[in-house]
C-alpha cells in the first residue's frame, strides 16, 4: 500500500485544480508559512472521512470550500481525490489502484466515491480499518498530537494501539455485532410482549373465529338460495320473453300488412288525386269553352235583335210602299 497522489479542487486555498504525484521513497512537502502545506494534510484527513470542522481548522464543514478573494470568485464545491496503490491487496478490493473521493457543495450536500462509484462514509471507514489510515489511525499526527495522545485517557490511547496492531476492524465488527445483538434482544422482548398480548386475545378471537365460520357457512347457503332463486326468475323471464317474442312476430307481420295496405291506399289516393286533377283540368277547359260559347251566343243574340229590328223596319217599309202603291193605282 502506497500513496500515489492526490487531486484537489476548490478545497480551502486551492481554487485551481491541482494534482500531486508521490514517487517511491520518502516524500516531504516543504514551503514557507501560508503556502498551503497544512491544507494538503487537511485535504487528506477530510477525504478519509473527518467529520469535525475543528480538526480541519474551521467552524463549519462548508469552510473547506474556497471562499474567494478580491480577484477570484468563490467556488461552489470542494473535491479531493486520494490515489492509493493496492497491488499488495492491503485493501480488500480487487483493484490495483484505489481512488477515494469526497465532494461537498455550498448547499451542504456531500458525496463519497470509491473508484468513481458512489458509496457511504461507512464503506470508506471500513476499507481503511487496520491500515493506519482510518479516522482513528496513527498515520496522521499533527502538531501537539503526540502530547495529546500521551495525556489522554487510556481508552483513547488504546484505539491507536489497536489500529497499529490491526485489530480495530475486529473491534468495530464486534461493537457492530453487539449493537445488533442489543437491537435483536430488544426486538425479541417486543415480540414476547406481542405474543403475551396475543395470547390474551386468543380465546376471544377463537370465539369470533367460530362465529365467522358460521357466518361464512350461512352466507354460502344464502348464496346458494339466491342463485337458485335467480335461476328460477331467469327461467320465468325467458318464458315470458319467448311468449313476447312470438307475439312480437305476429304483431310484426300485422304491421307489415298494415304498412303494405297503407302503401296501397297511398298509391290509390295518389291515382285518385291524379284523376281528380285531370278531371279538374277537363272541367276548367269545358268551363272556358262554355264561357266562350256564351259570349258567342250573346253576340249572336245581339245580331239577331238587330236583324229583327231590320226585318221589322223592312216590313213597315213594305206596308208603307204597298199602301202607296194602292193609292197610286
Amino acid at each position: 500500500m502506497r500513496l500515489k497522489g492526490i487531486k484537489i479542487n476548490g478545497f480551502k486555498s486551492f481554487a485551481d485544480k491541482i494534482s500531486l504525484n508521490f514517487s517511491n521513497g520518502i516524500t516531504a512537502i516543504v514551503g514557507p508559512n501560508g503556502s498551503g502545506k497544512s491544507n494538503i494534510s487537511d485535504a487528506v484527513r477530510w477525504v478519509l472521512g473527518e467529520q469535525s470542522a475543528k480538526m480541519l481548522r474551521g467552524s463549519k464543514m462548508e469552510d473547506v470550500i474556497f471562499s474567494g478573494t478580491q480577484k477570484r470568485n468563490p467556488m461552489g464545491f470542494a473535491e479531493v481525490t486520494l490515489i492509493l496503490d493496492n497491488t499488495d491487496r492491503k485493501f480488500q478490493i480487487d483493484f490495483d489502484e484505489i481512488e477515494v473521493t469526497r465532494k461537498v457543495y455550498v448547499s451542504g450536500e456531500s458525496q463519497y466515491m470509491i473508484n468513481k462509484s458512489v458509496c457511504r462514509l461507512k464503506d470508506i471507514h471500513e476499507i481503511f480499518m487496520d491500515t493506519g489510515l482510518g479516522r482513528d489511525g496513527y498515520s496522521m499526527v499533527g502538531q501537539g498530537k503526540i502530547e495529546e495522545i500521551l495525556s489522554s485517557k487510556s481508552d483513547d490511547r488504546r484505539q491507536i494501539f489497536e489500529e497499529a496492531a490491526g485489530i480495530s476492524k475486529y473491534r468495530y465488527r464486534k461493537e457492530d455485532a453487539q449493537r445488533k445483538l442489543v437491537r435483536t434482544n430488544e426486538n425479541l422482548d417486543r415480540v414476547q410482549d406481542i405474543i403475551t398480548e396475543l395470547e390474551d386475545r386468543v380465546e376471544p378471537l377463537k370465539i369470533q373465529s367460530e362465529k365467522a365460520k358460521k357466518y361464512l357457512a350461512y352466507k354460502e347457503e344464502l348464496k346458494t338460495f339466491e342463485v337458485n332463486d335467480a335461476i328460477r326468475i331467469i327461467e320465468s323471464a325467458n318464458e315470458v320473453v319467448g311468449g313476447l317474442d312470438e307475439k312480437l312476430g305476429i304483431v310484426t307481420k300485422q304491421l307489415e300488412h298494415a304498412k303494405q295496405a297503407a302503401n296501397n291506399a297511398e298509391h290509390a289516393q295518389e291515382e285518385f288525386y291524379q284523376a281528380a286533377r285531370e278531371r279538374e283540368e277537363i272541367t276548367q277547359a269545358a268551363s272556358q269553352k262554355i264561357r266562350e260559347l256564351t259570349e258567342q251566343i250573346s253576340i249572336k243574340k245581339g245580331e239577331i235583335d238587330i236583324l229583327k229590328n231590320t226585318i221589322s223596319g223592312n216590313h213597315t217599309m213594305v206596308e208603307r210602299i204597298s199602301r202607296e202603291l194602292l193609292e197610286v193605282s
